[in-house]
């Protein structure tokens, strides 16, 4: 499957992007991280501490009495004067809506007269029954009102009840019953009622600001105690009423104050949110109370306790300070930073880089583990706080920081990338990590020489306990330089030093072990692949190959081959063995799908190819490279073997089918693009020693006589006729590598292809010596019929074996 130009094109012109926003990304993760610890302070006193020395303000400044602040901003408070709402409209309401009420059953009685029974008797309360068959009978203007009773009672906005309803009819609702009516409300409404008088006399002291919900103006009213409480006002109806209902009789007037004690309402209210928000900007409008500090002025003296006032500016002193230098310092962490990340990317990532997939695979990784091991400096920063303030054990405080596991990061590092990579990794975590604690110098030699030899040790590892075993070691060599640690800094009490040798060792061993439970989720994460695995798909039991074994022989005695030679090579010239003899063994599992139309699978001298076109033998022999990475995705090999399925055979011509398309066709009618593989080019050292063993191992079964110097002829020609066919440009492949490959592959094919002495049934001849055979073979019998049986011993030779 080849390349698409164009993707590529676009990931090139994307990368400084994405190497920038990788940058860019880090950066802020670590300042966020590290923003609170970015101003250490220099001194720190609390009250009663002697003072160490003479302390001036640097500059001018001001400090804020809190306490002054406070009582007056609570005084600010204190003065603003509960408000009360004064619906000044509710009292005309009120009076609309009586007038309105005895208006519409007064204008019943305005009518002309008609024939109808004494009201008087028809309201009798003796006989009710009597007056409602009446009333059913023959509707006179007291029945009309009688019936409009629901109607006067929602108008007026209270009940009445039938006793007074009557009454009111009697009298056919006069203009002087309700004009009395009115003129108590209005009395007592105008006065103003409030629902809770109780709450409203806690604020006589200072008075209240009555607003007019209707004009919107404002008075401060300081005679709280005029206004009336709800059940006040309903007690005056009668004080305020005795006068005006004198003329009245008794029945009339105690109607007139049933009535107008339902129709009492509040209309003064507390407004709590109003003054809450008055309070509030109240509180907000003071300012703070400052006190001004000239430069030079002494703060402290030498030898003088800090006294309360002394504490106070030299806070505000420090705070000034720190609040200087955050930008300062949070500049200078980011430079430190992306000095390191540029550093190692120039000369360690991006020398190593291949394709582009796996360039920012690799940076995506670093900046992961980067960002994981930011968090976890953190987290540990955090919990010895809590130690040395929330336990009983204070001194564990500080050597807990020799258990934080950071050495986990260089050794995922070395396994997935490499040791260079690694080693620069370990002194970028160990800068940044010692500057999120406390820029502790001595936590930067401890995590840079622990991280360092995790990484160094772990580089080789192809068994799972080898990460306990370089955890102990770890562990051991941690305790010395804890030790170091602890004699340099002046920490030599016992209790110190237990504490210290135990994370220290038990740091160690959980690197160990941490990575060995990590590197398996990061390797399918990632899309990497460890030694570890590598060595498992190495073993020949695997099905893929069992299955390649069975169906398709001679591919896998091939394949087998193929993984020696490029196996030896790879340690020729320092690649990776492992990674080469594994791509070796399945580089052609594509070839499980249609076995026989390739050479080496193909019996009885029968070739598939001769009855197909050339185009079409073309197309099957490159479908192999489609199905074997189809075939690797489903086995789930790992990128490096599917890359180096794919790559294997490059871009190179079938050059045989070519030229027999060209005999066939014309040159002019065949396209030399649709008979070559469709690529890519070899990518890495190991998929370039796969091409090249894959040619050279197939050619070299063609030799009639293999003798050393016509395989030293034919790797020869093979290796330079590919060199300059231009598959080689894109692996690193050097000449110098191409000579030690050459040598490598005459080894191992001499190896193979060694000159064998012939045997022979003849008898020995003199001195020891024998004629085709060996001096501790028997001499054979010979005989004359090789497909008879032996009629004396009546049973058959094994003269068939192995034939069909």
């Amino acid at each position: 499957m080849a390349i698409d130009p164009n993707k590529k094109t676009s990931t090139s012109a994307s990368s400084p992007y994405v190497r920038w926003g990788i940058l860019f990304g880090i950066t802020i993760v670590f300042l966020v991280i590290l923003y609170p610890s970015l101003v250490v302070k220099k001194q720190t006193y609390r009250l009663g501490d002697v003072a160490e020395r003479n302390i001036k303000a640097p500059k001018d400044f001001f400090i804020e009495d809190k306490e002054a602040t406070f009582d007056r901003r609570r005084q600010a408070v204190d003065a603003v004067l509960t408000v009360y709402d004064h619906d000044t409209r509710l009292s005309s309401s009120l009076i609309q809506r009586t007038n309105q009420a005895f208006l519409i059953i007064r204008s019943i009685y305005a009518e002309k007269e008609q024939p109808a029974l004494a009201a008087d008797h028809l309201l009798s309360p003796s006989d009710e029954n009597q007056n409602d068959s009446l009333l059913e009978a023959s509707p006179t203007k007291d029945e009309q009102a009688w019936l409009m009773k629901p109607d006067f009672e929602k108008i007026l906005g209270t009940p009445v009840s039938n006793n007074s309803y009557r009454l009111l009819i009697k009298e056919q609702f006069a203009q002087p019953i309700s004009q009395a009516l009115i003129t108590i409300l209005k009395e007592i409404q105008n006065n103003g009622v409030v629902a809770n008088k109780e709450i409203l006399l806690k604020e006589a002291d200072k008075g209240i600001v009555l607003r007019s919900l209707q004009t919107k103006t404002e008075q401060v009213v300081t005679t709280l105690r005029t206004f009336y409480g709800l059940d006040q006002a309903k007690s005056m109806v009668r004080i305020i009423g005795d006068p005006i209902l004198k003329p009245y009789h008794v029945e009339l007037r105690e109607l007139i104050v049933d009535l107008a004690q339902g129709l009492i309402l509040p209309n003064i209210t507390l407004n709590r949110s109003e003054t809450e928000e008055r309070k509030k900007e109240a509180e907000i409008g003071i300012k703070p109370v400052l006190y001004q500090i000239k430069a030079g002025e002494m703060i402290l003296r030498e030898g003088e306790r800090v006294a309360p006032l002394q504490l106070k500016k030299l806070d505000a002193m420090q705070s000034l300070v720190d609040d200087e230098m955050v930008f300062a310092s949070g500049l200078g962490a980011a430079l430190i930073l992306v000095c390191l990340l540029v550093s190692v990317y120039i000369v360690y990532i991006n020398q190593r880089a291949t394709v582009g997939q796996d360039h920012y695979k690799n940076l995506l990784l670093i900046a992961c583990v980067l960002v994981t091991l930011f968090l976890l400096a953190k987290l540990s920063l955090s919990f010895s706080e809590t130690i040395a303030l929330n336990t009983n054990y204070p001194e564990a405080a500080h050597p807990f920081f020799f258990g934080i596991p950071i050495a986990i990061g260089a050794m995922i590092i070395c396994l997935f990338i490499g040791l260079e990579v690694a080693i620069a990794f370990s002194l970028l975590t160990s800068v940044c990590v010692a500057i999120i604690l406390q820029n502790r110098f001595d936590l930067f030699i401890y995590f840079y020489l622990n991280s360092t030899l995790a990484a160094y040790w772990i580089q080789n590892c192809r068994e799972r306990k080898m990460f306990v075993q370089v955890g102990l070691k770890l562990g051991i060599v941690n305790i010395l330089i804890a030790t170091a640690i602890s004699l340099y800094t002046q920490e030599l009490t016992a209790m110190k030093l237990l504490w210290a040798w135990g994370f220290a060792f038990f740091g160690g061993v959980g690197v160990g072990i941490i990575t060995l439970g990590l590197a398996p989720l990061v390797e399918i994460s990632f899309g990497f692949t460890t030694d570890i695995t590598l060595l498992e798909l190495a073993n020949l039991d695997q099905p893929i190959l069992r299955k390649l074994m069975i169906e398709a022989p001679g591919t896998y005695h091939h394949s087998v081959i193929v993984g020696s030679l490029v196996e030896a090579a790879a340690a020729e010239i320092d690649a990776n063995p492992l990674v080469a003899k594994v791509c070796g063994y399945y580089h052609d599992i594509g070839k499980i799908k249609k076995p026989l139309y390739f050479i080496e699978n193909q019996r009885d001298g029968k070739n598939k190819h001769d009855k197909l076109a050339p185009s079409m033998s073309s197309l099957i022999l490159t479908s192999h490279i489609k199905h074997g990475v189809e075939i690797a995705r489903s086995y789930k090999l790992g990128p490096q073997i599917m890359d180096a399925i794919q790559q294997h055979h490059g871009t190179s011509l079938i050059k045989y089918f070519y030229d027999r398309a060209k005999q066939q066709r014309g040159e002019d009618a065949v396209k030399i693009e649709d008979f070559r593989y469709p690529g890519p080019k070899p990518q890495t050292r190991e998929a370039g020693l796969v091409m090249l063993a894959d040619v050279v191992e197939a050619a070299s079964r063609t030799l009639e006589n293999p003798t050393p110097s016509r395989i030293q002829g034919l790797v020869q020609n093979l290796i330079n006729k590919i060199f300059s066919d231009g598959q080689l440009d894109n692996c690193e492949l050097t000449l110098k590598d191409l000579h030690n490959i050459a040598k490598s592959f005459n080894n191992i094919l001499n190896g193979i292809y060694h000159h064998r002495i012939e045997y022979s049934d003849s008898p020995a001849l003199g001195n020891g010596k024998v004629k085709n055979g060996g001096p501790d073979r028997q001499p054979a019998k010979k005989e004359k019929n090789i497909t008879g049986e032996n009629k004396a011993n009546g049973t058959s030779h094994l003269k068939r074996l192995g034939l069909s």
